[in-house]
């Protein structure tokens, strides 16, 4: 059966959630006896317009980012154009949509009609451009703003709307949706994301991993990794460390990732005398990321708005790490599922300060509940979280309402 999965991200370099999720679908594919490609766009850090990925092969279109009409132009004509040589080359028996403007093209298609079409929804492409954007001030900058939050709905609801079947990976996805589309509650099924549990485990001591990575001696450590764009938080968590060193001046917490925010973050993390409490280590690869997880006492999720799920807090439950986070989307639905007492009660400093100093008091005053308490996050992830049990579920999908080539 030959898979087609559509997407503007590409598994060349697993960087986030998105690339995470479209990674472990289709290499899993391929180990269950799938035919399975990917088209994306051909962005300027990838050499060829086309690579072979864990018997993936991945096709990227050309793109013209000169500016945003000749890009949004670029993108619905050259995705059309590579979809239909591949259709023809290939006959896919199914098209599974992972994000909405490399979709445009495939939609707009007429070799796609009679193809049964699947959409993945991590999140809502309008509400990210939103969140990433401040609204300008300029009248004409507006009219450009308004535009591009209503191109990314219309292209969003064309993908939406002509898939057979959306799959989300939590119920706060679907709200979303709901709101925003109208879009029927039987279209809906959530399939929660996974994590890779041989990967990411505990570790037996974690004296050596601190020591190979440089950790302070004798800290507890708090250790978050996330984009640094303005929805995760990451400012209101700053602020927080700077309430919780004053009773607890062995916290240190590292911060891994890059983004805009970066120069900003760390201003704020001086001005507020936070240098040896708080470090920024900036992107941290993939293959030493399971390492980052098992030496830290805690992961802190500070995210303000669209947490579609949040992966990185199935992979640290997984490496025996404790997770805290914000009342935020998926964020709430996992750990309002295993102790709702591990959420902060809101997204400020001073309710993120209150439990982590909370949780600070329960380690030190009590360190066999605490190695409980890590073994509970890994059996948890076990028993309600796995890559295996997700695709499982997109491919009942698949054999279910896939058409005979």
């Amino acid at each position: 059966m030959n898979i087609l999965f559509v997407a503007d991200v590409s598994i060349a370099d697993v960087i986030g959630g998105a690339e995470r999720v479209l990674y472990e679908q289709s290499t899993r594919l391929v180990l269950r006896g799938y035919d399975v490609s990917i088209m994306t766009r051909h962005l300027p850090v990838y050499q060829n317009q086309n690579e072979q990925i864990k018997g993936i092969k991945e096709w990227r279109y050309e793109i013209n980012q000169s500016n945003a009409i000749s890009y949004l132009k670029s993108i619905w004509k050259n995705s059309k154009i590579l979809f239909e040589s591949l259709q023809h080359q290939h006959q896919f028996d199914i098209i599974i949509f992972e994000q909405p403007f490399s979709a445009l093209g495939v939609v707009k298609s007429s070799l796609s009609r009679n193809v049964k079409k699947l959409y993945v929804c991590h999140s809502l492409s309008f509400e990210e451009y939103i969140s990433r954007n401040k609204k300008p001030d300029q009248f004409l900058k507006q009219i450009a703003y308004k535009l591009n939050v209503a191109f990314r709905k219309f292209i969003e609801k064309k993908a939406l709307n002509s898939s057979e079947k959306i799959i989300v990976l939590s119920q706060f996805t679907i709200d979303k949706l709901n709101k925003a589309y109208k879009i029927p509650a039987e279209k809906f099924s959530i399939v929660p994301g996974g994590v890779d549990l041989n990967r990411f485990r505990p570790a037996l001591s974690n004296v050596e991993i601190r020591n190979a990575l440089q950790m302070p001696d004798d800290a507890v450590i708090l250790f978050t990794v996330r984009n640094l764009v303005p929805r995760m938080g990451l400012e209101n968590l700053i602020q927080a460390i700077a309430q919780v060193v004053k009773e607890a001046p062995d916290v240190f917490l590292v911060i891994g990732g890059t983004g805009p925010l970066k120069e900003q973050l760390a201003a704020l993390a001086k001005n507020l005398n936070l240098q040896d409490h708080i470090r920024f280590d900036g992107f941290i690869p993939e293959e030493r990321l399971p390492d980052y997880y098992r030496m830290a006492d805690l992961f802190i999720l500070p995210t303000r708005e669209l947490e579609g799920f949040g992966l990185v807090t199935l992979e640290a439950m997984a490496s025996g790490t404790p997770v805290l986070g914000t009342p935020v989307g998926g964020t709430q639905e996992i750990l309002g599922q295993f102790d709702p007492g591990f959420l902060f009660k809101d997204t400020s400093p001073e309710s993120m300060a209150q439990l982590i100093l909370e949780k600070y008091q329960e380690m030190n005053n009590d360190p066999e509940k605490w190695q409980e308490i890590r073994k509970k996050c890994r059996r948890f992830v076990e028993e309600n979280y796995s890559w295996d049990r997700h695709v499982d579920a997109l491919e009942a999908f698949i054999n279910n309402n896939s058409v005979s080539p």
